[in-house]
């Protein structure tokens, strides 16, 4: 199973993985200047007060999807919206390199090829479950509820960039999952508490790296926001 978003998707699975890489965002709590070392402890519990107040996500992003045994790389940039609720909405459109609109929405999956004028639908209500595992690394998400899906393991700070941000290190429990997604690790801003990246591994070495700048939570977005807008003539395709 590849966890791509370029080219195309090869089964539901990896449409599901896609929700997984929005990050678990939500209103920013700043970092105590000084602070000395955080514990796994306090880590979590700052991801948590930050995790109970967010309403809607808006945010860039870059995926990096990397294939080890042929050394290939490509990688896409786009913008993320979310909107939480009993309907959970979230619309990824990708402009660069390839052109694309993803929008899930009620348990279902749309994409949507400019180039071709195509929309391809996928239903992933059989797949409630797994959707719901992988939900738990986003979308605010208190600690508890993403421990009892996940082993959880402080790595304690790293460098990214010009950052010093924790990082934590997620391993699903269950064994189908495990066969195809070995780990997750996330590198968490210590000044937001948000997620600037992730890093998703598959069993086969091969892995996803997606980041994110110029977050914006719990703006006003219109309904015409999380609807794919064709082209005339546009042709609908199931997908399974």
């Amino acid at each position: 199973m590849r966890l791509s978003v370029g080219v195309r998707f090869c089964s539901p699975l990896a449409l599901v993985l896609l929700m997984s890489v929005i990050p678990c965002l939500a209103r920013p709590l700043r970092a105590q200047a000084g602070r000395g070392a955080l514990s796994r402890s306090q880590v979590l519990s700052h991801m948590d007060d930050t995790a109970r107040g967010i309403r809607t996500v808006f945010a860039k992003l870059t995926y990096t999807t990397v294939t080890v045994l042929v050394n290939d790389r490509s990688t896409q940039d786009g913008a993320l919206y979310f909107r939480k609720g009993k309907r959970t909405e979230v619309l990824v459109r990708f402009t660069d390199p390839d052109p694309k609109v993803i929008l899930f929405k009620k348990s279902r999956a749309e994409i949507y090829y400019p180039k071709i004028n195509q929309i391809q639908e996928y239903d992933l209500e059989r797949r409630r479950d797994l959707l719901q595992q992988f939900l738990l690394l986003g979308f605010g998400t208190e600690s508890a509820e993403i421990e009892a899906s996940y082993h959880v393991q402080y790595l304690g700070e790293q460098k990214l960039g010009n950052l010093t941000t924790p990082v934590i290190e997620l391993t699903p429990i269950a064994k189908d999952i495990a066969s195809q997604l070995k780990k997750v690790d996330l590198w968490i801003d210590p000044e937001s508490w948000l997620p600037v990246q992730q890093q998703f591994f598959e069993a086969s070495g091969d892995y996803l790296i997606a980041r994110y700048s110029d977050v914006k939570t719990n703006l006003a977005f219109g309904r015409s926001v999380f609807t794919i807008k064709p082209k005339p003539g546009a042709e609908r395709v199931k997908m399974n």
